[in-house]
């Protein structure tokens, strides 16, 4: 296999390893709590840890520059994100 066909699969691996099945989805397993926030902060935390898994995807694998750097903001920004929704939790 070539290289960039290599890198291709490894890429689609790892962005499929992002997309369910994984310990994300358990914040919901058991259904809504009623509660509007926390509800809220129990689906948006996950969604922004597969963005991140999707960044980090495109930061090892991706070669166009102005994506790679998009995505290098979008694992700082997510992950401040993710930091400040916890912290409303407490």
């Amino acid at each position: 296999m070539n290289t960039r066909r290599a890198a291709t699969v490894a890429f689609t691996v790892a962005i499929m390893s992002c997309s369910g099945g994984s310990d994300r989805a358990k914040p919901m397993a058991v259904g809504p709590s009623g509660d509007a926030d926390r509800d809220f902060v129990a689906l948006m935390i996950p969604h922004h840890e597969g963005a991140i898994a999707m960044a980090q995807a495109e930061l090892r694998y991706g070669k166009n520059e102005q994506l790679r750097r998009m995505a290098q903001e979008i694992v700082v920004t997510q992950q401040q994100e993710i930091t400040a929704m916890r912290m409303a939790l407490r």
